[in-house]
């Protein structure tokens, strides 16, 4: 896992090291600003509810699956990011999905950069994130199961220091229409620290 996590580090990292090796910005600070902790409300341990949008015969006859899992997060990276773990498993107790994330603030730009691995479909996605007024709004692309592209949004809202709420929409004519809520999770924090 942790040969992963520097993986993860180094492809976020790349674009920073190439820029500073050719000259083409100057030194950057070694002590992340204020905006660095704006995901430290995920820091901790979270059990979350999770509702996939489903639609069709099958949801007809089956209904909502009703999926459960873990949320962890740990600072990382000195302070200039979190790295999170988030397990989904459906309620006969089968694992559904787990993905590891990297989150990295970058100054320059003013913004999130993340990079998610899903270790069951073995798939890299990115996204940015930027926190405006009580939300922090992401937008990354990415490949469904059926190898179709889409580009996706999310929303976490609700932010307490017990629970928040995340929402993920999709689009797959490059955000004319979406589909919103193609999954919700609603998380609420059992520690306020995690293990790794």
């Amino acid at each position: 896992m942790r040969a992963r996590v520097l993986a993860l580090a180094a492809i976020l990292l790349a674009p920073i090291a190439a820029r500073a090796q050719h000259g083409g910005e100057a030194a950057r600070p070694s002590r992340p600003p204020r905006e660095a902790s704006q995901y430290d409300f995920l820091v901790g341990q979270w059990d979350v509810t999770v509702t996939p949008k489903v639609a069709g015969l099958a949801a007809r006859i089956h209904g909502v699956p009703k999926l459960k899992g873990t949320w962890k997060a740990w600072r990382a990276l000195d302070g200039w990011g979190v790295e999170d773990e988030l397990r989904i498993i459906d309620e006969s107790g089968n694992p559904r999905s787990l993905t590891h994330s990297v989150r990295v603030y970058d100054a320059a730009a003013r913004r999130w950069t993340l990079v998610g691995v899903d270790a069951y479909r073995q798939s890299v996605t990115q996204a940015t994130a930027r926190w405006e007024g009580n939300a922090m709004l992401g937008q990354g692309q990415g490949t469904d199961a059926e190898g179709k592209a889409y580009v996706s949004r999310s929303r976490i809202t609700q932010v307490t220091p017990t629970s928040f709420r995340y929402q993920l929409d999709r689009s797959y004519d490059a955000g004319r229409t979406w589909t919103e809520g193609v999954t919700t999770i609603d998380a609420k924090r059992v520690a306020a620290t995690a293990s790794r």
